[in-house]
């Protein structure tokens, strides 16, 4: 199985007790291909970078993780993003983005594009998320959302990651009538009800629910359960809490990583989102989006029966 995940990677800027600043870099997405290549994945990063040496530091630390890099593109003169993250005493995180002029939001505006969205066309699934969608401007989405339809027309599946960040859209209408299209072409949602309420007022809205009867829809929720809803599978499925969270970046990402790679590999919704858990819960004790090696998990998908409720 071939994975393509598409979106951005930027430099990390990360504030330390003392107030000093270290640096490393992340995304959403490219957090989730680094897990997913740790867990026996094959997968592609398809984005856009620069010429500069941070660019470089990335390519090579990508291919040491085993994530492939043969659809990424190079702007000459450009730069990645980047972002600062702040946290409270509790590990939750504030974010400051610098990326209005990132090479990776011309992806799907360049001479190399249509190359890349015939090669989009030989994965079996294509990950996605709604930092994805809001880098690009119209016409790139519409070029994107033009590569699902083709890949899925192939044979391949294709995942959504409902990550909403308001700061990345000009309003709250035009994100609500993207991720409805992205709702649509998507075989596998993942979501969290934080976003959806942010988006759309409400914790499960009907735009996602209306899609039960054909796609498969992760829910995370507030209070450590998932709901998993897919035909025949509607199931809850309980983490274990977390003693000591240091740091909750990269927790919905890693969660993506251990499903995915889960459902890749045969397992059942239910067995993939304890999988998901329980990665997420090793991910939230270190700081930072990427963990140890050592740190891995050796164990990702117990039975689940002690984590696992029939809905009502």
């Amino acid at each position: 199985m071939r994975v393509a995940a598409i979106g951005e990677c930027m430099i990390e800027l990360s504030e330390l007790d003392d107030g000093r600043l270290s640096r490393t870099y992340g995304g959403d997405t490219f957090n989730t291909a680094v897990y997913l290549a740790r867990l026996g994945v094959a997968v592609d990063y398809v984005t856009a970078l620069g010429d500069d040496p941070f660019s470089e530091e990335m390519l090579a630390g990508w291919r040491r993780e085993g994530v492939g890099t043969a659809h990424v593109l190079r702007l000459a003169g450009r730069l990645p993003g980047l972002y600062l993250i702040r946290r409270d005493a509790g590990g939750e995180r504030s974010f400051f983005y610098w990326r209005s002029a990132a090479a990776a939001r011309e992806l799907f505006e360049l001479p190399e594009t249509p190359s890349v969205i015939e090669a989009l066309g030989d994965y079996d699934l294509l990950y996605f998320s709604g930092i994805t969608l809001s880098l690009y401007g119209e016409a790139g989405r519409e070029r994107l959302f033009d590569a699902l339809v083709r890949a899925r027309a192939r044979g391949g599946r294709v995942a959504f990651d409902t990550n909403f960040r308001p700061r990345g859209w000009p309003d709250r209408a035009v994100a609500q009538a993207v991720y409805r299209r992205a709702f649509d072409h998507a075989d596998i949602v993942l979501a969290s009800s934080e976003d959806l309420e942010l988006l759309f007022g409400q914790p499960r809205p009907d735009e996602l629910t209306m899609h039960a009867g054909s796609a498969e829809l992760v829910l995370k929720r507030p209070d450590l359960t998932c709901h998993v809803s897919a035909p025949g599978v509607d199931v809850v499925v309980k983490a274990e809490p977390v003693p000591d969270v240091v740091d909750t970046t990269a927790a919905g990402d890693s969660f993506a990583a251990a499903y995915l790679a889960a459902r890749l590999g045969g397992a059942a919704p239910a067995r993939a989102a304890a999988a998901g858990h329980r990665l997420a819960g090793v991910v939230v004790g270190h700081r930072g989006a990427i963990i140890p090696r050592t740190a891995m998990p050796a164990l990702l998908a117990p039975e689940p029966d002690h984590a696992e409720e029939k809905c009502p």
